[in-house]
C-alpha cells in the first residue's frame, strides 16, 4: 500500500493539465485587461481628438472684440453637430452636455498643474472669465459619466466589479487651447503712445483713447526716438529687411510680429525711413528714380501742395498760396506730438478753394469717426472723398496747377491704391518701457494703429533735399489714426492685417 502511494506521489503524468486549470484564469484575466487597455486608449484618443478640435475651433473665436464668446460658443454648437460615437455605453454620440467649455483669461505657467472644468488650478487661482474682450484661452473637458450619457464612460470586460463593485469607469481627457493673433503688413518702425501719462489715473491705451473719440481728426507728429523718448517719438523694430528704404516703401517689415511681444532695434536711418514713406506721394528719391516696382507704386491721390518747382525727385511745397497740401493742426502740443482736433468746417476753406476751382467747401461729413458724431470731416475723409468724387484731377491755382493724380511712376498707373497712403504701425507705451527702447529688448506693445500720412516728409534744411538718404535733419512725420486693433476699434486694421491663429497648449 505505502509503495502504491509512493509510486503515485512519483507520477507526473497529467501534470500540466493541472497547471493549465490553475493558470487559465489568470491567463484569460491578462487577455482581457490588455483588450480593455487597448479599447481605452482608443477612446481616449478618439476623445483628445474631439476636445483637442473643440478647443481651438472655440479658441479661434476669442479674438477680444464684444462677441467673441458667442462666436465661440456657436462654433462649439456647430462642431458638436456629429455622428461621431464614443463610449461604450450604447455606442454613445457626443453631445454638448458631455463636455464643459470654459473661457479663460490665462493658464498657469507649470504643465502639470491640471485645471479643474470650471477653470480653477490646484492652486486655487481662477483663470475663468466671461469677459469677451479679456479671455484668450478655451479649456475642454470631457465630463464624468454621471452628468450625461457618458461619452467617456468606459465599460470594462474584465470582471472589475469584483474589486469596485462596477465595472464601469470614466475617461476625462482635457484640451487647452489659446488665441494667437500676429501681423505681417507693417511697417518695422513703433510710435510712441501719445496718450501715455505717468498717471494710471489719466493714462490712455491707444484703443481706449480711439473708442473715445479723442484720436479723431488729431494731427500726430512723430520724430525718431532720442535719449528721453515719449509720445511725439518713433523708432525702429527687429525685421526680416536688407533694406529699411524697401520695408517703408511696401508696407511690410519682411517678417511677422507676435501681437505680444515685439524686439526694439537701434540705429534709424531717417533717410532711408522718409524716401520709403514718400513714394506713396509719387516721389521716387535717391536710388529710387525711375522704378517700376509694383510695391512702390503711389497712392490713388498724391495731392500735396507742391510748387511748380517741384519734380519727381524733389518736393518743393508752394509758399504762394498756390496749392496747399492737407492742413496742419492747430494747438500742437510738444509734450504729446499731438494737435488739437479740427474744430470747424472753415479749417478746410482755403485748402478747398486753392485746390478745387474757387470752390466752397462742401462740409463733408466725418465718415470714419468711431463715435459718428456730427463734426468737421478728417483729412482721412476729405482723402477718400476727394477720390470719390473724382475731382483729384482739379489743377491748384496758378502758378503751381497742381493736379492730385500720380504722374512720375514708371510701372503700371493703373495700380495706384487709395489705401497706399495707410500703413499699420505698432504703438508702445515708452515712458514704461523706457528702457527696453535701445535695441534688442522684447517690449509688448500697446497695440497696432492704422495711421494715415498727411504729407510727405521733408528734411528740416532745404538744401539737404538734394541728398534725401544723408543724415541732415529730418522734419516729423506726420499721421492721422484711423484705426487701431482690439475690441473698440472699426475692425478694418484687424481684418485686413492680422493673422489669427489658435494653438493647443495642453
Amino acid at each position: 500500500m505505502l509503495g502504491t502511494i509512493r509510486a503515485f506521489w512519483n507520477d507526473q503524468r497529467g501534470v500540466a493539465m493541472i497547471l493549465v486549470a490553475i493558470m487559465l484564469p489568470v491567463l484569460i484575466g491578462f487577455a482581457l485587461l490588455a483588450i480593455d487597455m487597448s479599447r481605452a486608449n482608443g477612446l481616449h484618443n478618439d476623445l483628445q481628438k474631439g476636445v483637442d478640435a473643440l478647443a481651438l475651433a472655440t479658441a479661434a473665436e476669442l479674438d477680444g472684440r464684444s462677441d467673441s464668446i458667442i462666436r465661440a460658443n456657436l462654433a462649439k454648437t456647430t462642431l458638436l453637430t456629429n455622428k461621431t460615437k464614443f463610449s461604450t455605453a450604447g455606442d454613445h454620440t457626443l453631445a454638448l452636455a458631455d463636455v464643459t467649455v470654459t473661457y479663460l483669461t490665462g493658464i498657469p505657467a507649470d504643465d502639470s498643474i491640471r485645471l479643474s472644468a470650471a477653470g480653477v488650478d490646484a492652486n486655487g487661482v481662477n483663470w475663468a472669465s466671461t469677459d469677451p474682450k479679456a479671455v484668450t484661452f478655451s479649456l475642454v473637458t470631457v465630463n464624468p459619466s454621471g452628468l450625461a450619457d457618458g461619452a467617456g464612460a468606459f465599460e470594462a470586460i474584465f470582471p472589475a466589479s469584483v474589486v469596485s463593485g462596477s465595472n464601469t469607469f470614466d475617461i476625462q481627457p482635457q484640451a487647452v487651447a489659446g488665441f494667437v493673433q500676429s501681423i505681417c503688413e507693417t511697417v518695422p518702425i513703433f510710435m510712441c503712445n501719445p496718450f501715455e501719462t505717468t498717471d494710471p489715473l489719466t493714462s490712455k491705451t491707444i484703443q481706449q483713447a480711439f473708442a473715445s473719440g479723442d484720436t479723431y481728426s488729431r494731427e500726430f507728429r512723430i520724430l525718431k526716438v532720442d535719449s528721453n523718448p515719449g509720445p511725439g517719438n518713433f523708432g525702429l523694430l527687429e525685421n526680416g529687411l536688407t533694406s529699411i528704404q524697401e520695408g517703408m516703401a511696401k508696407g511690410t517689415a519682411g517678417t511677422c510680429y507676435s501681437r505680444t511681444s515685439l524686439t526694439t532695434k537701434t540705429g534709424v536711418t531717417l533717410g532711408q525711413v522718409n524716401t520709403g514713406l514718400n513714394v506713396r506721394f509719387d516721389l521716387y528719391q535717391g536710388n529710387l528714380k525711375n522704378n517700376t516696382d509694383l510695391g512702390y507704386r503711389p497712392a490713388s491721390n498724391v495731392r500735396k501742395g507742391a510748387s511748380k518747382n517741384s519734380n519727381c525727385n524733389k518736393f518743393d511745397v508752394a509758399t504762394d498760396g498756390s496749392a496747399l497740401p492737407l492742413p496742419d493742426g492747430t494747438g500742437y502740443d510738444s509734450a504729446k506730438g499731438m494737435t488739437l482736433p479740427i474744430a470747424a468746417n472753415s479749417f478746410w476753406t482755403a485748402y478747398w478753394a486753392a485746390n478745387h476751382k474757387n470752390a466752397a467747401y462742401p462740409n463733408l461729413p466725418a465718415k470714419t469717426d468711431p463715435l459718428k458724431r456730427n463734426v468737421p470731416a478728417s483729412r482721412y475723409d476729405v482723402y477718400n472723398y476727394e477720390i470719390a468724387a473724382g475731382i483729384v484731377g482739379d489743377k491748384s491755382k496758378g502758378p503751381s496747377n497742381e493736379v492730385g493724380t500720380p504722374s512720375c511712376y514708371k510701372g503700371d498707373l493703373t495700380k495706384a491704391d487709395p489705401s497706399r497712403r495707410l500703413i499699420n504701425m505698432a504703438i508702445i507705451d515708452c515712458k514704461a518701457n523706457q528702457a527696453k527702447l535701445n535695441g534688442h529688448t522684447a517690449v509688448r506693445p500697446d497695440g497696432y494703429a492704422s495711421v494715415f500720412i498727411n504729407n510727405p516728409i521733408q528734411k528740416v534744411n532745404p538744401n539737404d533735399e538734394d541728398n534725401p538718404d544723408g543724415t541732415g535733419a529730418e522734419k516729423a512725420i506726420s499721421l492721422e489714426i484711423v484705426d487701431v486693433d482690439g475690441g473698440f476699434a472699426n475692425n478694418t486694421l484687424v481684418d485686413k492685417a492680422f493673422r489669427n491663429e489658435a494653438q493647443l497648449y495642453r
